[in-house]
């Protein structure tokens, strides 16, 4: 995206063979990128440093990690991924966030068929993506047939693949899909009447994003990961890890023929805040504003 403007290099760590001349560092990740962060931040007292906050950043390492918290203190912006995202910083820290709402080109919404209602989740098989509230709710769903569920995610947790795997066996309209590569996902999700995403930790779901960019609703936990791209008032929250309440929610999608309709008018309303040509010009914007206020950065771009 800032390639256009400027000449953009990529390392995983700072300094490197090419650190010479770098008037701007972008750091992704606040634990991980510390050791760079505080590199830059000796280097170049006056440089600007932007950090990027993932869902683990922002929901656990800077709650009790030295040195997330020394990045957060070293950054002259924070950007978070949602717009809920700064009420988890420190106090004095808000000031420096800014919101930048990740993108994913739209796919056309595709049609869906009616003798049944069809769920899909998207997440890896990890406590954090909370596959085992879905798998819950499906359990709770065994007697509707009409409601098929289905998930996309390798087991990375090996015994909850095995809890996935004998649900499968042993329940028709659960299906444990494995890992799939993107294009096949992004087809699923737009063959799905509703994407399920359950997690309990997120900085902004990029799975949820190509949801919305699909026409296809979205059904998620009510954490602020997930409130943050949807809105308080979305109409498919429900409890993090509550199965009850899921199953209801999906119960009612099938049963309750406004529902369905809602969900995806909201969804066409939200969808073109994902745009890329959106998430480009918000990051264009904040690279630019650092580099004017930076005295040091020089002529060249």
């Amino acid at each position: 995206m800032l390639g256009p403007a400027y000449r953009v290099r990529l390392t995983a760590v700072w300094p490197d063979s090419g650190a010479a001349g770098a008037d701007l560092m972008i750091a992704l990740h606040a634990s991980r990128s510390a050791p760079s962060i505080t590199a830059w931040r000796t280097a170049h007292p006056q440089r600007p440093l932007l950090l990027v906050l993932t869902g683990t950043d922002l929901y656990r390492d800077i709650a009790a990690d030295a040195d997330a918290q020394h990045s957060l203190e070293l950054a002259d912006r924070l950007v978070v991924l949602n717009d809920l995202g700064a009420r988890s910083l420190p106090a004095h820290l808000r000031a420096k966030a800014r919101v930048l709402l990740q993108s994913c080109p739209a796919r056309q919404a595709l049609p869906k068929p009616r003798r049944h209602l069809r769920a899909l989740m998207v997440g890896h098989l990890r406590a954090e993506k909370d596959p085992l509230t879905f798998l819950q709710a499906a359990q709770r769903l065994a007697h509707r047939p009409d409601i098929r569920l289905d998930h996309i995610g390798r087991a990375l947790d090996a015994p909850l693949g095995l809890q996935a795997a004998a649900l499968a066996a042993a329940q028709p309209n659960y299906r444990w899909l494995g890992g799939l590569p993107h294009g096949a996902t992004r087809r699923r999700i737009q063959q799905a009447h509703l994407l399920v995403h359950p997690s309990r930790m997120e900085g902004g779901a990029h799975v949820v994003i190509e949801a919305l960019r699909s026409g296809t609703p979205v059904l998620a936990s009510r954490i602020d990961g997930n409130v943050g791209l949807l809105g308080a008032d979305w109409p498919g929250l429900f409890a993090p890890g509550d199965a009850a309440e899921l199953a209801a929610l999906l119960q009612r999608a099938r049963d309750d023929p406004a529902m369905l309709p809602a969900l995806s008018a909201r969804a066409a309303v939200l969808a073109p805040r994902f745009a890329p040509a959106a998430e480009s010009a918000t990051l264009h914007a904040l690279v630019a504003d650092l580099l004017a206020a930076d005295p040091s950065s020089g002529d060249h771009p």
